[in-house]
């Protein structure tokens, strides 16, 4: 069997979708640190470069749009900070989560996915998105799943 753990039942959710409510590029603004974001794209993006460019990191913040805030995010020619290899996640997921808090039908959706797998099904990228063969690390799709698992555990009574 070529997918071996693919569940049939799975979420498939593309990041760059801006028609995707559970994407990065979604317009479902929201505030954090302290700063108005119009997508998670601009804000996962942007965190790339808060302690080595603050231009940078304004620039990408008040991009038109996600797409945007991608392409100057993604510079060979800028340094990203230090520790962004071990804090990509956990940016991510803030953001997603504080986007579930901030817009009530993103978090219905997420939670809609019930217990189901959610893959993001990028081709090509097998950090993110779970690849052309589906063996990436779907990192995306966890922190989907992550940020739901929270969500629940907020919705029951103590």
């Amino acid at each position: 069997m070529l997918f071996p753990d693919l569940d049939e039942d799975a979420v498939f959710v593309r990041r760059s979708d801006g028609d995707e409510v559970l994407g990065t590029y979604s317009s479902h603004s929201f505030t954090l640190d302290g700063k108005q974001w119009s997508t998670v794209e601009h804000y996962f993006q942007a965190m790339k470069f808060k302690s080595t460019d603050l231009e940078l990191f304004e620039r990408i913040r008040v991009c038109s749009s996600p797409k945007q805030a991608r392409k100057l995010g993604r510079s060979r020619f800028k340094k990203v900070r230090d520790d962004w290899p071990n804090v990509k996640r956990v940016v991510m997921t803030r953001a997603f989560y504080t986007k579930c808090r901030t817009h009530d039908n993103v978090a219905r959706r997420l939670l809609e996915t019930g217990e189901r797998k959610i893959l993001e099904s990028s081709q090509y990228d097998y950090f993110w998105g779970c690849g052309r063969d589906r063996r990436g690390e779907n990192t995306f799709g966890k922190v989907l799943m992550d940020v739901r698992r929270k969500l629940r555990a907020e919705q029951k009574p103590t």
